[in-house]
C-alpha cells in the first residue's frame, strides 16, 4: 500500500540565507510520497530567483503581499493537495528520516490530528529549542510552556523526553497536520498574524475531540527568531496580545471574568521587569497589547469559538500556575512540576 502523500510547505519572506543553509537537508528527506513547496510572502530579496536556479524541483507558490504566518499559510495551502501538510520554518534543519516516524504515529490512530517532532537548538545542538522543545502545554491561566522549556529555562536533551506523548499544542516551526482536519477547522486564524496561531489551531482541533502528539523518534534543529528576535518589541506585543486572543476565542466566557484580571496583573509585573531592565520598548509593547486587547473586547474582531464537541480533549492542560511553580517554588524544569 502506498504511503500517505505529504507536502512540506515552507513559508518564506526574505529568507534566502535560511533557504541556502537549510533547504538542502529538507530536500534530502527520505520519504517516498513527498512534495516540497515554498510559499513566498512577496519577498523583496532574491529568494525566488535562488530557488529557480538551485532547486528547480521545489514548487514555488507566490503570495501577492506579506500576509504574515497565519494568512500566508492559509493562502498557500489552499493550493496544495496532500494527505498531510507539514508547516516548516525556513530556519530548520532536519534529519533525513524525520517524516516517517511522525506519519506512522499519526496513521496509528484516527484521532491524532496534529503532531510535532523533537525540536532542538541548531545553535546549541545538545539543548532543546525555545519554540516547541518536546511539546507544548498550557497552565491554568493559559500561559504556554513546553516539556524542555519553561519561560527562559531551556533544558539539555538528556533523553528525558524520549517518549511519544499527548500534548496540548505543537510548535508551528515543524507542525504535521492531516489536511482533512486543516480544512475542517479552516486553517490558521489570520487575526493572529504571527505567534500563537498554532496554539489556537491546536486548541480548536482539541475542542473537536482530536489528539495532538509529540513524536520523540523524529528530530529537527531550529535556529529560532528567524523573522523576529526574542528581544524585538513587536514580538513582545504579538505574544502578549495574541495570548488574550487565544483565551477569548477558546475559553468559556464566564472563565474570562477571573482569568483576565489576574493575567493583566501578572502582565503589569512583566512590564515593570522590562522597564527595570532598561527594555523600555518591550515594556511599551506590553502596554500597547493591553490597549489593543481592551479595544478588541468591544468589537467583533475576535469571537468565541463555538465549534466545540461534547467531549473536548483537555489533555495537556496543566492544572496549576506555571508562574507560581517557576518563580515561587523554583521548579524550573518540566519533570519537577507538581503532578
Amino acid at each position: 500500500m502506498a504511503s500517505p502523500s505529504v507536502a512540506i510547505v515552507i513559508l518564506n519572506w526574505n529568507g534566502q540565507k535560511f533557504l541556502e543553509a537549510y533547504l538542502p537537508s529538507v530536500f534530502n528527506s527520505s520519504y517516498e510520497n513527498l512534495q516540497i513547496i515554498v510559499g513566498d510572502n512577496c519577498s523583496t530579496d532574491n529568494s525566488v530567483a535562488y530557488l529557480a536556479d538551485n532547486f528547480p524541483l521545489v514548487k514555488v507558490i507566490k503570495n501577492d503581499a506579506n500576509y504574515g504566518f497565519a494568512e500566508g499559510y492559509n493562502r498557500v495551502l489552499a493550493q496544495v493537495e496532500a494527505d498531510y501538510y507539514i508547516l516548516l520554518n525556513s530556519d530548520v534543519e532536519v534529519h533525513h528520516n524525520w517524516i516517517k516516524p511522525v506519519i506512522e504515529l499519526m496513521e496509528s490512530d484516527e484521532q491524532i490530528a496534529i503532531a510535532q517532532p523533537k525540536i532542538k537548538s541548531l545553535i546549541n545542538r545538545d539543548e532543546f529549542e525555545y519554540a516547541g522543545a518536546a511539546g507544548g502545554f498550557l497552565d491554568v491561566l493559559m500561559y504556554p510552556f513546553c516539556r524542555g522549556r519553561i519561560f527562559d529555562t531551556v533544558e539539555q536533551d538528556l533523553n528525558q523526553y524520549n517518549d511519544n506523548c499527548e500534548i496540548f499544542w505543537a510548535s508551528g516551526c515543524a507542525l504535521f497536520i492531516k489536511s482533512k482536519i486543516w480544512k475542517r477547522v479552516g486553517g490558521l486564524d489570520a487575526n493572529f498574524f504571527a505567534h500563537m496561531e498554532e496554539i489556537d489551531l491546536c486548541w480548536r482541533v482539541k475542542n473537536l475531540g482530536y489528539k495532538v502528539m509529540y513524536c520523540a523518534n523524529s528530530v529537527v534543529w531550529h535556529v529560532g527568531g528567524g523573522t523576529l528576535s526574542i528581544e524585538n518589541p513587536h514580538k513582545t506585543f504579538l505574544n502578549f496580545r495574541n495570548n488574550y486572543y487565544l483565551i477569548r476565542k477558546n475559553l468559556r466566557p464566564w472563565r474570562l471574568l477571573y482569568i483576565i484580571p489576574v493575567r493583566f496583573s501578572l502582565d503589569f509585573l512583566a512590564l515593570l521587569k522590562f522597564a527595570f531592565a532598561g527594555k523600555f520598548g518591550n515594556a511599551a509593547a506590553v502596554s500597547k497589547a493591553h490597549r489593543n486587547v481592551l479595544l478588541s473586547f468591544f468589537g467583533n474582531k475576535v469571537k468565541f469559538n463555538k465549534d466545540v464537541s461534547k467531549s473536548p480533549n483537555t489533555k495537556g492542560l496543566y492544572p496549576n500556575s506555571i508562574v507560581f511553580d517557576y518563580f515561587l517554588l523554583g521548579n524550573k524544569t518540566f519533570n519537577k512540576l507538581r503532578k
